[in-house]
């Protein structure tokens, strides 16, 4: 968990003075994320996936600040969301609807009329229910919707539970029977959405390539049975994100290339375009949490750093076990090292970013970095304890760019009424 040579490698892509200012200037915890880190991340995405066959979208859901969305829009990147909050989002930042694909295993009837309204690219339908719902509400506004059928393929992509979406057991997608069934008499019964693609994501942080070729089988499969008229019809095939970091290294943990091949095959084979959404590969690396000592205790051998940052700033570790790195900003921690619980001033147990990892004697008020907290962190935060979500700060060419101050109080308990 610690590395004392980690603390310097920030120097590349954040620079570790500037995460000191950072602190001083915007008090902690506090989210700093690096423009440069993200535009090497998608330039590494677009470097072993062909453009000519594959788009490239990002998922919000990872990390949705509007500044960092306006960024990678000018990267060129499509979107994928979840919730008439995500669409709400990307209008502000300035993107266009018809780069935006609406996923999501619930959509309300008013989202789904929001994104009708917006004319976004397609929809991903997840259940026949949706389908079914989508087809009316298209018909009462007089449009078409575009759509794509997330296809449940029952394939385990051998990571953790929590976030494995493509088992039979999982709430995602719908299944080959269900699909045989919406498909048999779709442009009778389905007159109002545009059948042109499939949309397939089995889980996160997907390390092995021999995942792929078991999902493309299976796609293929399914493509084989369709009625011959949507199968020739078919334009496009998204087969989600997944792409594996390592938070022990920050790189990315898959080899990208040997999914491109096994992706672009199948395109050739097909003559589809694939999409893929990665967000985590594209987000987590670029960002950091910084956070200060508050108090040091010793229990039982180990040293307890009480920070002001908690499981309400970074949940990850008490929902899935996660573990991040963390790096003294600046130096001042070396010399041996002794087990260590990082923990936040929350009011549970489970409230800590880090256990019995080996770590130098820590000082009060000692600024700590948390490594790989660009995805999932700010996004899954909360107001749990009545504690205002931190800000955030983008380093860009220019310096430092606040680009979400931290809530206050007021934020916090002004709509609630006596």
């Amino acid at each position: 968990m610690f590395d004392a040579m980690e603390s310097s490698s920030l120097d590349r892509w954040f620079g570790t003075e500037r995460l000191s200012e950072a602190a001083e200037r915007f008090t902690t915890p506090l989210y700093v994320y690096s423009a440069a880190r993200l535009r090497d991340n998608v330039e590494r995405f677009r470097s072993a996936f062909p453009s000519a066959e594959t788009d490239l979208a990002f998922s919000v859901k990872a990390c949705s600040n509007l500044s960092i969305l306006r960024l990678l829009a000018g990267e060129g990147l499509l979107f994928d969301i979840v919730s008439a909050g995500e669409l709400e989002r990307l209008r502000r930042a300035g993107v266009t609807a018809d780069r935006i694909v609406f996923a999501g295993a619930g959509k309300r009837a008013d989202e789904i009329r929001a994104g009708l309204a917006a004319g976004i690219r397609e929809f991903n339908v997840e259940s026949v229910g949706e389908a079914g719902r989508l087809n009316a509400i298209a018909g009462e506004l007089k449009t078409r919707a575009a759509v794509a059928l997330r296809f449940n393929p029952d394939v385990d992509a051998r990571t953790h539970t929590y976030i494995s979406t493509g088992r039979g057991e999982d709430k995602f997608g719908v299944t080959t029977a269900e699909i045989k069934g919406l498909t048999s008499n779709w442009e009778a019964e389905f007159a109002n959405l545009d059948l042109h693609g499939l949309h397939v994501h089995v889980g996160s942080q997907i390390r092995e390539v021999a995942v792929w070729p078991e999902v493309v089988a299976v796609v293929e499969g399914l493509i084989d049975v369709l009625p011959s008229a949507l199968a020739d019809g078919l334009k496009s095939v998204n087969f989600g994100g997944g792409f594996a970091i390592d938070y022990e290294t920050s790189e990315i943990a898959i080899d990208l290339p040997g999914v491109a091949e096994v992706l672009g095959e199948f395109a050739a084979r097909r003559d589809v375009r694939v999409m893929i959404e990665p967000g985590r590969a594209l987000a987590a690396n670029a960002g950091v949490l910084l956070t200060r000592v508050q108090y040091l205790k010793e229990r039982g051998g180990r040293q307890v750093a009480i920070v002001d940052a908690a499981m309400t700033e970074l949940i990850r570790p008490a929902l899935y076990g996660a573990k991040h790195r963390i790096v003294p900003v600046g130096g001042g921690a070396s010399g041996e090292t002794i087990p260590t619980d990082i923990v936040g001033p929350v009011c549970e147990s489970g409230d800590f970013l880090a256990r019995g990892v080996p770590f130098p004697k820590l000082n009060g008020g000692q600024l700590l970095a948390v490594l790989d907290a660009g995805a999932y962190g700010f996004t899954m935060s909360s107001n749990y304890n009545t504690r205002p979500r931190p800000a955030e700060v983008l380093i860009e060419e220019g310096g430092l760019r606040l680009i979400r101050r931290r809530e206050s109080l007021d934020d916090l308990i002004g709509p609630e009424e006596l």
